[in-house]
């Protein structure tokens, strides 16, 4: 990011509006295709079930993307992970009120989806639906979609929206394009339903309510990529009913189109007109140079369809944000206990952007999947967004942003939002453990929900997370979501139904319905106790607490009290008004004695207001401690890191915590590389119980490849703890071609495996993936090594997943020794090379490596002192792969372009289904994933390497069962 927003007490966003001043035309006009009418579900006879056998939907999200590695080098984690408001997540929330599990099916994934009406919810999963009653009741089966209400047939992706203006349902279905039925009353089992179909949409297509029509968004690069159908026609069941198609123009994907239109969430319609579609935009994206939201307007002119309009996209600047998760690759989450890794569902307006009216302003509401974490690990949080204009038609601005995380270090994605009747926020969302979530196998995917009142601080979901329910299973593969959706109950305005995806003895969609409103009229409770705070402290400190009304109806006039480790509680009279979903604070007359250096105090503090409906939420609970004066140390070295692209003048930074109570100034801190030391003064003041992060004015040398030991330390007089001062780290600088000392002998004079008959003279590393030995899986092979020089200890990977790391599991031959106890002379010998049963078939990098008198080390990359490192490359399988010969005699080809630039080429006129082009730097980190097809005569792509590191990274195009690989160079 080349951005940096400060946020000062509340945040402030900044917009950049490029206001429309072109608008452009529709850029289709017709007809929906057909339409028949259905009968009701209720009068129809042998109603087929729903198909939920195990299999991988076929639809366009897992695939295209143009991500261009290293072009968004973000060194600091989320903004608001790292600045998180005093109330995020203090307020109690409720359980839900009702929770089952709707639907199970084996599909991958299961799509879920929900209606909800004032009788009804209707649920739909990728293959199938189920009706409700309110209640959680099943009034029918799980049934198929065709022919029950779909006669025209088709395949997946059902959604299902509830028209509230209308009073009807509607739900849509992806089969010779897309196919809409409007129930033709607010009964979905005795009403029939008027089937349109649409064959000009494409793919995961999104329906949303407006006052001027159904739209419906499509993943497709065609021109058209948004449709707008004649609403009163359609609810009539006039066959003549519109459809009018638009372009997005200036819109930037990841190569997967996923803009949403906003779905108006009650029965308040806005002017015709006006209709906002929403993308977001990242800059980690080629042709997007910052990280904002873009939003068009449609206008839709029915009497005259063809001067209908979609404006050019308005831009509203967002804080920096990390949407790309492993290059792009649909893989991401790593799942507690091993399995899948799991779709993050990256570069996607989650279902379902939303719409409200309210007195002097409308709202919009929408989210997306982010990285919170911006080294090279991965935390999953929800970015989510209010946009607000000031009536129908005005200008839209961000009025608040936030990104979520859940607590315990879990995973947070697949959310949805929508907003009640006071303006409360509600928001469902899957979770499970991430990469530090204590006791993960505990916490597998499931269901949540977290939220806000309308009036709580901006940018912060102040609802603690509630559990809905608890998934007791691995999702079984990388599939999931593709969408979850909450939707909001027609009868009250305030109920949240959620339903979400999750594996409860089985893969099932569950439905938890919870409500953020006030339940009860008298409901107060103290949410925070705000000092004293850890530090030093005193034997008369002053207790401030904040209180939250809960309750429907003002509060005042009630006792509040506190009490420490237990002790005498301490209660005085709150005398002021807390209106409904109110905070205020109340600082007690009375102190609290917590005089002792070194003690940790409990203190609890509650309210007791009489009459209370709801005790459970009346009081917090928190620990303090009288901090020693002086303790400070270096807690974390931040930089450098180890890499490739080290230099002679690194910036070392560290984290310097003071740990101590009272504020520090002027103190010694000093780095050791290598037995160099380093002192430099540390000007301050560092406040009692806080960090720093501090670069040295002084670099280090780390240009050699080889390692580096690293430790930082604080000097402080009369420091009360100096275990803490000090830190370390051993940082390599590696380019994973280790080289060493062959001049002796050691080393390889003949390496010899199938097809590849190889003596070579003493390179310390060589360069031989030119040179490939076919294998088969679950063969044993004679490797032959010759050697000039006795105890060489031989080890031979095969990086089979191809991501440019050598594991324990991956080596082929382990540290087997030729010419034990032997010195200079000539060895030849010949050992086993394994493939193991179930080795993934196609061409993979293959390393041998050789080191004298020791094991070679676990680490591919490390340099010894003698030995040797060549590469090959190893065909596993027939040549021909499993079905096809994908790859004819021209291979694969990188040319090397300027600026790092690549031309990928696979010419081959055997295959023509799409194929994987993978980029994995030497740490194993996926830089980029893109789906390939064919343009007729192969497969091409040009690679930006521009800016990454320089060093070197693999390249693998392939499919699951055969594959390429090719090393290139980043000068």
């Amino acid at each position: 990011m080349k951005t940096k927003i400060t946020l000062i007490l509340y945040f402030f966003v900044i917009v950049f509006q490029v206001q429309a001043q072109e608008k452009t035309n529709a850029t289709y006009v017709g007809t929906i295709g057909s339409m028949v009418h259905v009968p009701s579900i209720a009068s129809q006879t042998n109603l087929p079930p729903a198909r939920v056998k195990e299999q991988v939907m076929q639809d366009g999200r897992a695939s295209k993307n143009l991500i261009v590695p290293g072009k968004d080098p973000q060194i600091e984690d989320d903004y608001f992970k790292r600045n998180p408001d005093k109330m995020e997540q203090v307020l109690s929330g409720r359980a839900p009120t009702l929770v089952f599990d709707a639907a199970e099916s084996s599909s991958q994934p299961t799509d879920p989806s929900i209606g909800v009406g004032p009788n009804h919810a209707v649920v739909v999963f990728n293959t199938g639906f189920r009706i409700f009653d309110k209640s959680g009741n099943p009034l029918t089966g799980q049934i198929s979609p065709n022919p029950t209400i779909f006669p025209n047939g088709g395949c997946c992706d059902l959604t299902i929206s509830y028209d509230n203006a209308a009073d009807r349902f509607v739900m849509t279905f992806l089969g010779n394009g897309a196919q809409i039925a409007v129930s033709d009353g607010p009964d979905p089992v005795n009403d029939g339903w008027y089937v349109y179909t649409i064959p000009q949409i494409n793919d995961y297509q999104k329906l949303s309510v407006w006052s001027d029509g159904y739209y419906m968004t499509d993943n497709t690069t065609a021109t058209n990529r948004i449709y707008a159908m004649e609403r009163t026609k359609m609810l009539a069941g006039d066959p003549s009913a519109q459809i009018i198609g638009f372009p997005l123009p200036g819109i930037v994907t990841s190569g997967f189109y996923s803009p949403q239109a906003l779905n108006v969430s009650n029965n308040n319609l806005p002017a015709a007109g006006g209709l906002p579609i929403i993308y977001l935009q990242d800059d980690a994206w080629s042709g997007v140079s910052q990280d904002h939201i873009k939003i068009w307007t449609v206008d839709v002119n029915w009497a005259s369809p063809g001067s209908s309009t979609i404006s050019a996209p308005v831009e509203l600047t967002t804080t920096p944000f990390i949407s790309v998760f492993d290059g792009g690759s649909f893989s991401n989450l790593t799942q507690p206990g091993g399995g899948s890794d799991i779709d993050a569902l990256q570069a996607t307006i989650m279902n379902q952007a939303q719409f409200r009216k309210f007195s002097g302003h409308n709202s919009a509401l929408f989210n997306f999947v982010v990285d919170t974490d911006a080294s090279g690990g991965e935390l999953a949080g929800v970015r989510w967004f209010e946009l607000r204009q000031s009536a129908d038609g005005q200008p839209w601005s961000i009025y608040q942003e936030g990104t979520y995380t859940s607590p315990d270090g879990k995973h947070a994605w697949h959310a949805s939002m929508i907003m009640d009747v006071q303006g409360n926020i509600g928001m469902g969302y899957s979770a499970m453990a991430g990469p530090t979530t204590p006791n993960p196998n505990s916490k597998r995917v499931s269901s949540y929900y977290t939220g806000r009142y309308a009036n709580d601080p901006l940018n912060t979901m102040t609802i603690a997370e509630e559990l809905i329910a608890a998934g007791n299973q691995n999702i079984p593969s990388f599939r999931y979501g593709d969408y979850s959706k909450i939707d909001l109950d027609p009868a009250n305005d305030k109920q949240f139904w959620f339903i979400n995806e999750y594996m409860n003895n089985g893969r099932k969609d569950v439905v938890g319905v919870f409500q953020i409103a006030p339940n009860f009229n008298n409901d107060v409770g103290v949410v925070s106790i705000d000092s004293p705070i850890t530090g030093t402290l005193s034997n008369t400190e002053t207790v401030t607490v904040t209180i939250f009304n809960y309750g429907q109806n003002s509060a005042s006039n009630f006792p509040v009290t506190f009490q420490v480790d237990g002790g005498a509680v301490v209660s005085e009279n709150f005398t002021g008004t807390i209106a409904s979903a109110a905070t205020a604070q109340y600082t007690f007359t009375a102190t609290a004695n917590l005089g002792t250096v070194g003690q940790t105090y409990s203190i609890t503090s509650e309210t007791n207001l009489s009459g209370d409906q709801d005790t459970s939420n009346d009081g917090r609970t928190k620990m303090v401690t009288y901090l020693q004066p002086n303790d400070i140390g270096v807690s974390a070295i931040t930089a450098p890191v180890s890499g490739t692209d080290l230099t002679a003048a690194e910036n070392i930074v560290v984290t310097i915590n003071n740990f101590g109570g009272e504020p520090k100034s002027n103190f010694d801190v000093s780095y050791n590389l290598d037995g160099t030391i380093v002192t430099e003064v540390v000007a301050g003041p560092l406040a009692g119980n806080s960090s720093t992060s501090y670069t040295f004015t002084q670099t280090g040398d780390f240009s050699a490849l080889g390692t580096y030991n690293l430790s930082a330390y604080t000097s402080l007089p009369a420091d009360s703890d100096t275990s803490n001062d000090e830190t370390s780290v051993v940082i390599t600088k590696q380019n994973c071609q280790p080289t060493a000392d062959c001049t002796l002998g050691d080393g390889f004079q003949l390496f010899s495996v199938t097809d590849i008959n190889n003596p070579s003279a003493c390179e310390g590393y060589g360069d031989f993936t030119n040179l490939v030995a076919q294998m088969e899986v679950d063969s044993t092979n004679e490797l032959t090594v010759t050697t000039g020089y006795g105890n060489q200890y031989i080890v031979v990977w095969v990086d089979f997943n191809d991501d440019f790391v050598f594991t324990p599991n991956e080596k082929v031959v382990n540290n087997y020794v030729v010419a034990p106890g032997q010195g200079s002379g000539t060895y030849t010998e010949t050992m086993d090379l394994i493939i193991p049963a179930g080795a993934t078939e196609g061409q993979h990098l293959m390393r041998a490596k050789s080191n004298w008198n020791n094991p070679v080390p676990e680490d591919a990359c490390e340099e010894t002192t003698y030995g040797e490192t060549e590469d090959y490359t190893a065909q596993i399988g027939n040549l021909v792969g499993i079905d096809e010969n994908i790859f004819d005699e021209n291979g694969l080809t990188v040319l090397s372009l300027d600026n790092n630039n690549f031309d990928i080429t696979l010419k081959t006129v055997n295959y023509s289904g799409a194929l994987n082009l993978s980029v994995h730097n030497t740490l194993g980190q996926r830089l980029l994933f893109k789906k390939l097809e064919n343009d007729g005569n192969g497969y091409s792509y040009k690679l930006d390497m521009s800016y990454v590191a320089k060093g070197v990274y693999l390249i693998r195009v392939g499919n699951k069962k055969d594959g390429r690989v090719k090393r290139i160079i980043v000068k």
